[in-house]
């Protein structure tokens, strides 16, 4: 095990030393190995930590280039002190770029309205003569993809879904950390 591993594991993800180094002897030297394992660590993590309360934070706004696309966003943490770093705040900033590229309407399946998601159903059904419940489920799922911030493939790094960019933050600050809200303005929309 060489110490160049765990110094370069412990800047890319956040994770402790202890954590790296277990993190390599389990993967065997698998620098990736041990990076992934890290990371399912850190959404279990993060799951834990969910249920916290979430009153400190950022708003912040991005304007793309010829200002006919911005977006403004209220992200929350525990602590002042995390709203500050520079971790949380790159956060903020590649999720005001996500919404400018990808223009989700939603941050949640959850907040994805029954009469819509019921409305969807029957398009899909419709348009694509599908009966089976799997096979919808599929499409639901993929509705979800596009249409809900926190399913959407992270637009610097399609392999992982913005809640998982979300659940890597809260594993290196240690505090629950949630979307609030957001909005998008596009000229002429």
């Amino acid at each position: 095990m060489k110490v160049d591993d765990i110094k370069r594991l412990r800047e890319e993800t956040g994770a402790g030393i202890m954590d790296c180094r277990r993190a390599i002897e389990e993967s065997k030297g698998d620098f990736e190995k041990a990076k992934q394992l890290l990371f399912q660590r850190g959404l279990a993590k993060a799951e834990k930590k969910a249920e916290r309360i979430t009153k400190e934070g950022l708003i912040d706004a991005y304007i793309h280039l010829g200002g006919r696309i911005g977006a403004l966003i209220e992200v929350n943490c525990e602590t002042d002190f995390v709203a500050r770093t520079d971790e949380f705040k790159a956060l903020v900033k590649d999720l005001l770029l996500q919404i400018v590229a990808m223009a989700p309407k939603f941050i949640s399946k959850d907040d994805v309205p029954e009469d819509l998601l019921k409305e969807e159903r029957e398009r899909i059904k419709r348009e694509r003569g599908i009966e089976d419940e799997e096979k919808l489920k599929e499409y639901i799922e993929k509705f979800y993809s596009e249409k809900c911030l926190l399913e959407q493939p992270f637009i610097k790094n399609e392999a992982i879904k913005v809640k998982d960019l979300i659940a890597t933050v809260i594993a290196k600050t240690g505090e629950n950390i949630r979307v609030r809200r957001f909005a998008r303005f596009e000229l002429s929309e």
